[in-house]
């Protein structure tokens, strides 16, 4: 599973959800992908230091500002660029392994704590956000 955490103010799927100052979570599910990896990938946005601290430093989690997650699926992000100008998307899983586990990975960081919403998986979305920072950090 990959996924690109971005800080944000705000942001929101169409259709889907909206969320205030926390995480846009973008969620690819690759080939091979189980549950202990969306587990162990939700963990590690929940728990991520990102957000600055009192003196400006990245010292602080979603956990601990209390934020929320916008989780949106997006198997875009597995995409092989390896040959020629195409993308392949060979190594995505398919959609009946994916969305279960973008959803397990979603009910993970519910059960941390964290406020989500989500988009609609598999729906063509408008996502907007206001990257705070901007902050992006890619997780594997």
């Amino acid at each position: 599973m990959k996924a690109v955490v971005q800080r944000v103010a705000r942001a929101s799927s169409t259709p889907g959800g909206a969320i205030g100052p926390g995480l846009c979570v973008l969620v690819g599910v690759a080939d091979g992908d189980d549950e202990a990896a969306a587990v162990r990938l939700a963990e590690k946005v929940a728990r991520l230091r990102i957000f600055q601290n009192e003196e400006g430093r990245f010292d602080r989690s979603l956990l601990d500002t209390e934020g929320e997650a916008l989780v949106v699926s997006q198997f875009t992000l597995i995409a092989d660029t390896g040959k020629g100008n195409r993308p392949s998307f060979s190594g995505a899983a398919r959609p009946e392994l994916a969305e279960p586990l973008y959803e397990r990975f979603a009910a993970v960081l519910r059960d941390l704590g964290v406020p989500v919403e989500t988009g609609v998986f598999g729906a063509r979305m408008q996502v907007e956000l206001v990257n705070d920072g901007p902050v992006t950090i890619l997780l594997e």
